[in-house]
């Protein structure tokens, strides 16, 4: 383990989440395995646990992974990986699992985690199967209904945090530090990433190593993970590279992009960052080094779209291809097409959009922005008279 900070290295301890020098994140080295993936069996996240770092004599499990990849209809070459189909519906399960059983292990009765959602979502459900108590922090009055109906389901803890999700976090890593009883669960915990990680097996076993990943990105540990995973399989000699990485964010919650697009060296933060997008309406992504390693080592990118693309991507994603997701996760889908139509990706180039989360997850948007770009996919009716004369 090393930290992205002080650079300081220590050694593999699953009790570590943040380093104990600086407070800083940690990166876990890569696991290296000379296991062939055919000779794992089962399925989903646990089929690959001899490839992930840490101890887990306690797995915490709801069936997550092993999600469709499913060919686009209409362009050549081009998957959509849907995690949609996960157990409470979005990526988070893949390291929600993980995690977990991490906190199980290290013998913890209660878990916290900060979120948009999906993380709460979760967190709760994991929690609820391990035996442990969830605390979410949520922004106030910024966190889609669906979501926060299944947390209140699996009997987590609410608690509204003014100042949006960047203020929630920050709450949520000081009172993991103030108070050691609460295990948290949000990307920055380097364990929770090792099960996100898994999704790389799985698009590989299906595919091969595609040219391009798509990823939506809000607090940058999902596109690290996946890269972690395509640069274990290539550094064990079970692939030959990896795919290029291009995180994808809303306009006005990009300061990734606008750190790539300008080489800066450290990150500036937005600090209102507004999108309809809810899950990755994130201005202070506490992985963004991560993030930036996984870009630049990848050969990748980053590119912004504005929410009126993201909606565009949503319907046609639901409409052409059958494959309904909540905002966020059309953005991978959205900044492919933005990347295809000015001619920066070949049609050919074998291409995977990580569709993060399920429709369901945030119906609200769908009612009452999905009707003003209506009429740019299908026609309305007023009457049952209008559609018999379509017959």
């Amino acid at each position: 383990m090393h930290c992205l900070d002080c650079k300081r290295e220590f050694e593999l301890d699953q009790s570590l989440l943040l380093c104990p020098e600086c407070g800083g994140l940690l990166e876990l080295g890569f696991v290296i395995n000379n296991i062939q993936l055919t000779q794992l069996k089962g399925r989903g996240v646990w089929k690959y646990a001899p490839l992930l770092a840490g101890d887990y004599p306690f797995k915490v499990s709801l069936g997550e992974g092993s999600t469709p990849l499913i060919r686009s209809r209409v362009y050549p070459n081009l998957y959509y990986k849907f995690e949609g189909t996960n157990p409470t519906g979005s990526f988070k399960d893949r390291g929600m699992c993980v995690a977990v059983s991490s906190a199980l292990k290290l013998g913890y009765k209660s878990v916290i985690v900060a979120s948009t959602g999906n993380t709460a979502a979760s967190a709760a459900a994991y929690s609820a199967r391990a035996g442990l108590q969830a605390y979410l922090l949520l922004p106030a009055n910024n966190v889609a209904k669906g979501k926060i109906a299944q947390a209140l389901l699996h009997g987590a803890k609410l608690i509204e945090v003014s100042g949006g999700f960047d203020s929630a976090l920050e709450n949520a890593i000081q009172l993991y530090r103030n108070k050691r009883t609460l295990y948290p669960l949000n990307s920055y915990n380097p364990w929770r990433l090792e099960g996100q990680k898994t999704l790389s097996f799985e698009v590989f076993e299906d595919i091969g190593v595609p040219d391009y990943v798509f990823v939506p990105v809000g607090n940058g540990g999902n596109i690290y993970a996946i890269w972690k995973g395509f640069k274990e399989l290539a550094i064990s000699g079970l692939s030959c590279g990896i795919p290029r990485m291009f995180g994808v964010q809303a306009k006005d919650a990009s300061p990734i992009v606008r750190a790539i697009e300008n080489n800066l060296s450290e990150l500036r933060f937005v600090e209102s960052p507004q999108t309809i997008a809810s899950a990755i309406r994130i201005g202070k992504p506490v992985n963004w080094k991560k993030t930036i390693k996984a870009i630049t080592d990848s050969h990748g990118g980053a590119i912004s779209v504005s929410d009126e693309e993201i909606l565009k991507a949503q319907v046609e994603l639901a409409r052409v291809e059958g494959v309904e997701v909540e905002p966020a996760s059309a953005a991978s889908f959205a900044g492919y097409k933005k990347l295809m139509n000015e001619g920066k990706i070949d049609q050919n180039s074998k291409v995977v959009c990580v569709l993060t989360g399920h429709a369901l997850k945030d119906p609200e948007t769908i009612i009452q922005e999905s009707i003003k770009i209506e009429s740019q996919f299908a026609s309305t009716f007023n009457s049952l008279d209008e559609v018999f004369k379509m017959f």
